[in-house]
């Protein structure tokens, strides 16, 4: 059996990560079993995004809802009645907390009475079998899988299968459900399913589809990944009216969509995961005139708060860039200020329907150039820090005048920072040692040459000695030499001749 924590932490975002550790710890603290469940579970076997975190309790959620708010989390809506809360958790994270419960229809067609129950009897009472699973988040069964319609089987076969033949009676509303679900993950419906559809169709069923319901099923639209494919096949099933006859007569704007999709592509690439409910919805009322938008919005059970962000939306969005190529944010660090603290469904509303090219071409510096320079600032920061400037305001203050100089192009590489750093810092510079001059080593075979005197004394030697030797081999003293050395030698024999016998020296 896969380890589906493991398969499920793995995936999730850090910030879903801390929203499910803190909603076990809270659940584990008030003695409630709790349990991810429905798309949550049916993403992570699918393989898809996890865009919410679905959580069931046996138990009140309110209780650890209101624990959540004070942490930083939002409650979005809450039905007392179903005690189902829509919430954003802390760290921007979308979800939901339900009470488990049974729907007890007394006839099919009617409301329901509503039960609290355990998670196995609030999975059984579900639309689809893909989303009747559950994963347990309790400590002494953590990670254990439960599937009571054998939802896993059907994931595998890609279908999409309904759990009852009262199933589109009951709630009429799932015959849009059916073909988002199956449109969305390019399922088929399964064919006991597909018959039962057909029914409900023949029967006008889906003319008793509330307006609250159908604005549920808007919204969802408008948070798919693939919102088109999803329309198309509510066109193709003559079910937009169903929304509102004016969409269906006038359709919806499906190449604004397409852009808004092409954008979130764009936007993925930078790293940047937007969430565009708004911009979609927008995108998709997009051929109706303003009147009409509210009036589709106002039937389709939006409050008036959600009707307004909507139809001011794109008023909102040209003030933004307005102010965006103005001269206050000329500077790239401020035009970085602005563009961080702008909503990315701004920016991604700017991306797909305007014109301007001064706008775009901040945008798309701040995605693909700013942002990426922008994650090296802690890297400026321990370059400051190794130069021996303590911690402080200052210091921040100084690593953020840094990182306007490189949105300029300045500070590429490690010298130029760090030469920036001791200029802002008042840092100087240590002044290099003066290396000693290395003298000559003795050589054994080579003598030093005398100098001075000394030297002068001894070429004068050498030339009046090579002088003399001249001197000395000339011919002409030569003759002289050999006849004083005949003259020596005569003298030596009448030294030791008899006394009658010596030479006259003349013949």
């Amino acid at each position: 059996m896969p380890d589906y924590m493991f398969l499920l932490e793995s995936r999730l975002s850090p910030e879903q990560r801390a929203a499910m550790m803190r909603v076990q710890e809270l659940s584990a603290a008030m003695g409630f079993n709790v349990y991810l469940t429905g798309g949550t579970v049916r993403d992570l076997v699918t393989g898809a995004s996890l865009r919410d975190l679905d959580f069931s309790v046996e138990g009140n959620p309110s209780k650890i809802a209101r624990e959540l708010e004070k942490g930083g989390a939002k409650i979005l809506s809450e039905d007392e009645k179903l005690r189902q809360i829509e919430i954003l958790f802390a760290g921007e994270s979308d979800g939901s907390i339900s009470a488990a419960r049974d729907d007890h229809y007394v006839r099919p067609g009617t409301r329901p009475e509503i039960r609290w129950s355990t998670i196995m009897e609030d999975l059984r009472r579900r639309d689809f079998s893909l989303n009747s699973i559950a994963i347990s988040l309790n400590p002494a069964s953590r990670g254990l899988l439960l599937d009571p319609t054998n939802g896993l089987s059907d994931i595998e076969r890609a279908e999409v299968r309904a759990l009852t033949i009262h199933s589109f009676t009951n709630q009429p509303v799932r015959l849009l459900r059916v073909l988002r679900f199956a449109a969305r993950m390019g399922f088929k419906i399964e064919a006991r399913t597909q018959e039962w559809f057909d029914l409900a169709i023949e029967r006008d069923l889906h003319r008793t589809i509330t307006p609250e319901d159908a604005g549920a099923e808007l919204r969802a639209v408008a948070r798919e990944e693939r919102p088109a494919v999803v329309l198309k096949e509510w066109e193709a099933h003559d079910l937009l009216e169903a929304i509102h006859p004016v969409l269906a007569k006038r359709h919806p704007d499906y190449e604004a969509i397409a852009r808004l999709m092409k954008v979130r592509e764009d936007l993925f690439t930078a790293g940047v995961r937007p969430k565009l409910a708004t911009p979609m919805m927008l995108a998709v009322l997009g051929r109706l005139k303003d009147r009409e938008q509210s009036n589709v919005l106002s039937k389709a059970g939006f409050r008036s708060a959600e009707a307004d962000t909507i139809l001011n939306f794109e008023k909102e969005v040209l003030a933004d860039q307005k102010e965006l190529i103005g001269r206050k944010l000329n500077a790239p660090a401020d035009a970085y200020k602005f563009l961080e603290k702008l909503p990315v469904e701004r920016i991604a509303y700017m991306l797909a329907e305007s014109n301007n090219s001064a706008a775009l071409s901040k945008i798309r510096a701040y995605l693909h150039k700013w942002r990426p320079i922008r994650s090296s600032v802690p890297m400026v920061a321990g370059e400051l820090e190794a130069l021996g400037y303590a911690r402080g305001p200052k210091f921040d203050a100084i690593v953020e005048q840094v990182f306007g100089m490189q949105l300029t192009g300045r500070g590429k590489t490690p010298e130029e920072r760090v030469k920036i750093l001791r200029k802002l810092s008042g840092i100087k510079e240590q002044p290099k040692k003066k290396e000693k001059e290395k003298r000559p080593a003795k050589s054994v075979e080579k003598q030093p040459a005398a100098s001075g005197a000394a030297a002068a004394a001894e070429r004068g030697a050498s030339a009046k000695a090579a002088h003399g030797e001249a001197h000395k081999n000339h011919p002409v003293m030569l003759k002289q030499a050999a006849k004083h050395k005949a003259a020596r030698e005569q003298a030596k024999h009448d030294k030791h001749a008899p006394a009658g016998k010596k030479s006259s020296g003349r013949k």
